[in-house]
C-alpha cells in the first residue's frame, strides 16, 4: 500500500461519517442561525477535524510496533475518533450556552 495513503487510512475512512456527523451538526438547532452562529459552525468543524488529524497521527507514532503493524491503524482509529467526537460535542453544547437566543 502507498505509504501516504497508509498514513492517511483512518482519515480516508472516515470522512463519510463525519461528513454526516458535521451536516446534522451544523442542521441542528435550526435557530438561530445568524453570522455568528455560521462562523461558529464552521470554526467548530475545523477545530474538531484539526483535532482528530493530530491524534491519529499522535498516535500511529506513539503505538509500540511489537503488537503489529495493524495496531497503529487501530489505535489511532480509536483514538481519532474519540477526539472527534469530544471536540463535536463540546462544541454543540457551547453553542446551545453560547448563542442561545436573548429574552
Amino acid at each position: 500500500m502507498n505509504p501516504l495513503v497508509e498514513f492517511n487510512l483512518t482519515l480516508l475512512l472516515f470522512l463519510p461519517w463525519f461528513a454526516i456527523l458535521g451536516v446534522l451538526f451544523w442542521v441542528y438547532p435550526r435557530r438561530p442561525r445568524g453570522m455568528r452562529r455560521v462562523l461558529y459552525d464552521l470554526v467548530s468543524l475545523a477545530v474538531s477535524v484539526a483535532a482528530f488529524m493530530v491524534s491519529i497521527y499522535w498516535a500511529q507514532t506513539s503505538a509500540d510496533p511489537v503488537h503489529g503493524h495493524m495496531w497503529q491503524q487501530i489505535l489511532a482509529t480509536a483514538v481519532g475518533y474519540g477526539v472527534f467526537l469530544a471536540v463535536l460535542g463540546a462544541a454543540f453544547v457551547l453553542r446551545l450556552l453560547i448563542l442561545r437566543p436573548r429574552d
